[in-house]
């Protein structure tokens, strides 16, 4: 499959039907039946498409919105990507541009793979930008192993909404220049093993409390507010060089005279900012096309393909009616207009397609996360000299997690109890806590009941709370009344570790918070 052509060979060779299958990325499942396998199989030779999008299964968190359907898990995941993508480029009569959303590894669609930590925790690694850089270059690795050319990553939303239910733990953090240079840092080391990037979501969905795959989020800011803030990571990284934008599904009034239509599907937004005002001329993607933020309103077969097209965008990720779509397309679009967007992606695809260099086995994160977890750990409130006298007291040890995904609110209830009986009479607790859910959605997964203990148990004792999470679920607790607060981000045995040598005061705390939070008093 490397033997593709030059772009202006393809746009001499590709009939204008076939150019217009080459817009289309549909999704692909790893546990789809085999029936299924046959029908995308079908779908990529009759109709020329350009790429594919991989997704762990149709019940993942990206298609299954409502949470209905059961998840299913594959132990064997990683060989039937593989698998997978061989048999799919086979059914291709032009070579597929394979792409996944991997910002954290593959284990964010794959289980059994290597997973890196999140962007939230590699903020607060701000100076020692070089681990953001392995970081890339590492997952760009594990995507080479599989067949991967595109990582839809990274994130360069400036996270301001605490309660964004999103993007989050996804963004660097709320400084914008602190986002630019992990960005960079990322992508440089991705595009260093010939893995191709994708910087989202424009034009920023960073300050919303909505999430698009159920709602359109609406950002109420000037133009003027955007340029200096949301458009900032987006602008610089243009200036270096990206080699795609990713649109995301958002209601940005200030740029555009059609407040209602979402900036994916938007000329002003897309044409207009992205390529006329902030010089873009490379591939732009939009975000997924089954969201519900845009899928919802647009009952007509094929007309938000059509819509998403017309506006800018080259790639149409996660397009769910092709014939509809490419129909309507070849109707509508001048040939000019489909002529340009082949010649984008297929300056992608020779990029990818002329590295032939291969790794066949995943990586092994184990290192690099140590590294990061000692670079990254902070202390919040509180002193060394603080937790070094706590230390030598006759202190009680509390773990406080979910243990299995079948508890039940009275099983967490009961467990509270237990909890209260075994700290009743201990002046001195050491707390570790892993919040149940890494997204604010219901106070992170918290019962108020948990809430409650330990906020009275911060009151009432001497605490040094160690927290494996999202730095923003700390905003229910009086973490200013603790001996000392300590965030590790994530709960990886690396961090963990590097946890636990900083309480026996062998390890500095060296990490800076990337994000702004509002505590309890």
């Amino acid at each position: 499959m490397n033997n593709i052509l030059s772009t202006s060979e393809a746009l001499k060779t590709l009939t204008t039907t076939e150019k217009v299958g080459q817009l289309f990325m549909p999704a692909a499942f790893i546990n789809d039946t085999e029936e299924e396998i046959q029908q995308l199989e079908k779908l990529i030779s009759t109709y020329h498409i350009g790429g594919l999008c991989f997704f762990h299964s149709r019940a993942s968190a990206a298609t299954n919105f409502e949470g209905k359907k059961k998840v299913i898990k594959n132990e064997n995941s990683f060989e039937v990507i593989k698998n997978l993508i061989i048999r799919y480029q086979k059914a291709a009569t032009y070579p597929l541009l394979i792409s996944i959303d991997a910002e954290w590894g593959l284990s964010m669609r794959i289980e059994n793979t290597p997973q890196y930590p999140y962007a939230i925790t590699l903020g607060a690694n701000v100076k020692n930008i070089d681990l953001t850089y392995e970081v890339g270059k590492q997952i760009a690795k594990d995507c080479k192993s599989a067949g991967i050319h595109w990582n839809l990553s990274p994130v360069v939303d400036i996270n301001t909404n605490p309660n964004n239910p999103v993007i989050g733990y996804r963004s660097f953090g709320d400084d914008k220049e602190n986002v630019v240079s992990l960005a960079t840092a990322y992508v440089k080391g991705t595009q260093s093993e010939g893995v191709l990037t994708s910087i989202k979501h424009f034009p920023g969905h960073g300050d919303t409390a909505t999430d698009s795959h159920l709602g359109l989020p609406v950002i109420n800011k000037t133009k003027t507010e955007l340029l200096e803030n949301e458009l900032y990571p987006f602008q610089q990284l243009i200036n270096q060089g990206v080699d795609s934008i990713m649109v995301g599904h958002l209601s940005v009034p200030a740029l555009t005279t059609n407040k209602n239509l979402p900036s994916s599907i938007n000329k002003d937004i897309i044409t207009g900012i992205l390529r006329n005002e902030m010089g873009f001329d490379g591939v732009v993607i939009s975000d997924a096309l089954n969201m519900h933020a845009v899928s919802k309103n647009y009952p007509t077969l094929g007309q938000l393909e059509w819509l998403a097209f017309d506006a800018g965008n080259d790639v149409l990720c996660f397009a769910e009616h092709i014939e509809e779509g490419i129909q309507m397309i070849l109707k509508n679009a001048t040939v000019a207009q489909i002529n340009k967007s082949i010649e984008r992606i297929w300056t992608l695809k020779e990029k990818v397609f002329r590295n032939t260099s291969l790794d066949k086995e995943l990586t092994d994160p184990s290192f690099l996360n140590r590294k990061i977890a000692e670079q990254s750990l902070t202390l919040l409130h509180g002193t060394t000299s603080g937790i070094a006298s706590f230390r030598n007291t006759n202190y009680c040890t509390l773990t406080l997690k979910r243990f299995g995904a079948k508890q039940t609110n009275q099983d967490i209830l009961d467990n509270l109890m237990e909890m209260r009986k075994e700290i009743e009479n201990e002046p001195e607790i050491l707390l570790l806590l892993t919040p149940p859910q890494i997204k604010p959605t219901n106070n992170f997964g918290f019962l108020q009941e948990e809430i409650d203990f330990m906020n009275e148990m911060i009151d009432l004792k001497k605490v040094v709370l160690y927290h494996f999470g999202n730095p923003y679920a700390l905003k229910f607790l009086n973490t200013n009344k603790t001996t000392a607060t300590v965030i590790a981000y994530q709960s990886f045995k690396e961090f963990q570790d590097v946890a636990t040598e900083h309480f026996l005061g062998t390890m500095e705390a060296k990490g800076k918070l990337p994000v702004s939070l509002t505590l309890q008093n």
